[in-house]
């Protein structure tokens, strides 16, 4: 395991190729460890604070579980039993949590509080996801892929939806990182920033990865290894801006054309929560008002057997574990 001890995890920017291939075959140690029953209290007597101002199901289960394996202790704080940014601002938040804590965890909208966390706090901070980013849901992606495929570089893995926000992004980085073929399929508008997109050719260069940005999702998925999407709405977003998602993301849906098109072994991921049927109160209100039984994925490809996404939900908590323990255990 590479030695990242007392760093903290923002984005997947500020670590190499190899940390990141550390921490994902760190993750497949305990992954074992868990199938096995094996205890591995490594972190025993460790606090740690996780702070959600955006709400969660995989997120807050995979740190809770984590750390509890890894014998450490949790308080989980939202928006109302905390001061956060209201009463109290977070660098002063940011220095009380870091004295009574070992690390903390946040999710919530801006990458810039995440990073206002870890300058003031002087413990180790996690990304759980911003608008930005979303660093741990993407280590879970690559230990999936590597998991089915046996390998990540060359790996052809196509993100179909909007690239603009958390998981386009990260997914772009996590890409450039770790070598793969990786294809962001979306209207032009909706593909990542051309910062981001420069930063992440300058790392391809190093890695020999190839990042290509394509409007036509036919063309993005053929022969791909790997399909994957998001929902077309995110957290926190009007829900008036619905209308223009799906005008815009339709084409992009997740169907078993595009499945097809890809091939016979192409397998499907998707970080989840998924609208593929109507058993949402979401998914209910989208087929009154626009007539979809599924919006970024059908309910055909999410059931499939080419479906990984509990898998790849699982790989949350062996990726967080990891995490968490490769940062604190040596502290």
């Amino acid at each position: 395991m590479k030695n990242i001890v007392g760093r903290s995890f923002l984005t997947l920017l500020d670590f190499t190729a190899e940390e990141i291939k550390s921490l994902i075959d760190y993750s497949f140690h305990f992954k074992k460890l868990k199938q096995a029953g094996t205890q591995h209290t490594l972190c025993q007597g460790k606090n740690i604070a996780l702070i959600f101002e955006k709400t969660s199901t995989r997120t807050r289960c995979s740190f809770e579980v984590a750390a509890y394996d890894l014998g450490m202790n949790v308080t989980y704080l939202d928006s109302s039993v905390s001061q956060i940014g209201n009463k109290e601002s977070i660098r002063d938040t940011a220095r009380v949590l870091g004295s009574i804590y070992d690390g903390i965890e946040y999710r919530g909208s801006s990458q810039k509080t995440v990073e206002e966390l870890a300058q003031f706090s002087g413990v180790p901070v996690w990304n759980g996801l911003t608008d930005e980013f979303h660093p741990t849901q993407v280590l879970a992606d690559l230990m999936t892929i590597l998991e089915v495929r046996g390998k990540l570089q060359g790996t052809k893995l196509v993100y179909l939806g909007d690239g603009r926000f958390n998981m386009g992004r990260s997914l772009l980085i996590g890409g450039a990182k770790m070598g793969l073929h990786l294809v962001i399929s979306s209207p032009a508008d909706y593909f990542p920033d051309q910062e981001l997109i420069n930063k992440a050719h300058e790392i391809a260069k190093e890695t020999n990865a190839i990042l290509e940005f394509e409007t036509d999702p036919i063309i993005a998925t053929k022969n791909a290894d790997f399909i994957y999407t998001d929902v077309w709405l995110s957290m926190g977003e009007p829900e008036a801006a619905w209308a223009e998602r799906i005008e815009m993301f339709l084409p992009y849906q997740v169907n078993q054309k595009i499945m097809e098109n890809a091939g016979p072994n192409a397998s499907f991921l998707h970080c989840l929560p998924a609208y593929h049927d109507l058993n949402t109160t979401i998914g209910q209100k989208i087929f009154a008002e626009f007539g979809l039984e599924a919006m970024e994925v059908t309910n055909e490809v999410f059931e499939s057997q080419n479906s990984l996404v509990f898998q790849q939900a699982e790989n949350r908590m062996h990726t967080i574990k990891a995490l968490m323990a490769a940062i604190l255990r040596d502290q």
